[in-house]
């Protein structure tokens, strides 16, 4: 069995990019990109959000997705979770929030609930935990292969006004900067693929990095447009509550649902870290894709303030896991060694 690594630790690394996060929207709240500075700041993100997922698709095993299918049943109530219950989850909130926040928030809650699951912390979180480690590998990973579609057909067709719409111009924007740097990071796995595995750090720095450019702009075509005034600590406060209620939610239904179904403890590991996270490194750059410049700052608040909530919550819940009798002899346990921290 691996060691159980110390959640002060995993904690500390976790505030640090929380930080970076802070230092980044003070920074475009101090100096936003105006005039030419913003035509610079929108190709850096497309660079970014490209490299992005070329390193994703570079990365990602298909053999993976393949095995882990085996076990239909465990990924079916995972893909429920991600595609089913969270975007039901967000009509309801968004429906009985009208008028109480601002609509880009409300339209920031509904985004959040339609993208996909995280990769790197839902697996790390699994092995902590001591969980299916294969199945969560293989439902995170077809979690984000599907999200590249789904995710914006569910916006075309839940937020078309906010998001214009399912134009030919968002598909355009979503084959360039999404599907072909992806393809592309597949057919290039061959020569890179385990060397990227071998030296996570390049993929790491860009994870972060381009999460921090992508935030940049948004923020800074927010401070631009002046539509901070829009939002008050109490409503910042009320975001946070919501996405914290959205969280306990989905941690209670995948976990009931997998005790019900009979899943094993393993198996119940994997549904539940997988089914109830949510995708910061993907969904800022798609947010970045399909809304308008000037709102994605105020679109993606919530997505940042839930996906700090899940990492703490999960890290403790993990732990709960991990502390629990086994009958398995410590031999016979895997011995993955998760990253953490990170953005995904």
């Amino acid at each position: 069995m691996m060691p159980l690594p110390k959640i002060g630790s995993i904690l500390l690394r976790l505030d640090r990019y929380l930080l970076l996060l802070i230092a980044t929207v003070a920074l475009a709240a101090l100096l936003p990109a105006r005039g030419a500075a913003t035509g610079w700041v929108e190709h850096l993100v497309v660079v970014a959000v490209a490299l992005l997922f070329f390193l994703y698709g570079a990365r990602l095993a298909p053999d993976a997705i393949w095995r882990g299918l085996a076990h239909w049943r465990l990924q079916a109530l995972i893909f429920a979770s991600t595609y089913l219950l969270f975007p039901i989850l967000g009509v309801v909130v968004t429906l009985l929030l009208r008028g109480h926040l601002p609509r880009d928030v409300l339209t920031g809650l509904l985004f959040l609930c339609l993208l996909p699951s995280t990769v790197q912390s839902s697996i790390a979180f699994t092995s902590i935990a001591r969980g299916n480690v294969p199945g969560a590998l293989c439902a995170a990973s077809l979690s984000n292969v599907l999200g590249v579609v789904l995710t914006p057909t569910l916006v075309s067709q839940l937020l078309p006004a906010a998001s214009g719409g399912f134009s030919l111009s968002a598909l355009e924007d979503i084959a360039t900067q999404i599907l072909l740097p992806f393809v592309l990071g597949q057919a290039a796995r061959p020569w890179i693929g385990a060397w990227l595995l071998w030296h996570p750090l390049p993929t790491s720095i860009v994870d972060r990095g381009s999460v921090l450019v992508v935030v940049y702009a948004a923020f800074s075509a927010g401070m631009v447009a002046g539509i901070w005034h829009q939002l008050s600590l109490g409503s910042l406060a009320a975001v946070l509550a919501i996405d914290l209620a959205m969280l306990a939610l989905v941690l209670l239904a995948t976990t009931l649902t997998s005790r019900t179904l009979g899943f094993s403890t393993e198996d119940e590991i994997a549904i539940v870290f997988c089914g109830s996270k949510k995708s910061m490194a993907g969904g800022i750059p798609m947010a970045a894709i399909l809304f308008p410049g000037h709102a994605v700052g105020l679109i993606v608040l919530p997505l940042m303030l839930f996906h700090q909530a899940q990492l703490f919550v999960c890290a403790t819940l993990a732990r709960r896991y991990a502390g629990r009798d086994d009958p398995i002899p410590r031999a016979c346990r895997p011995a993955v060694r998760p990253t953490l921290g990170d953005p995904a």
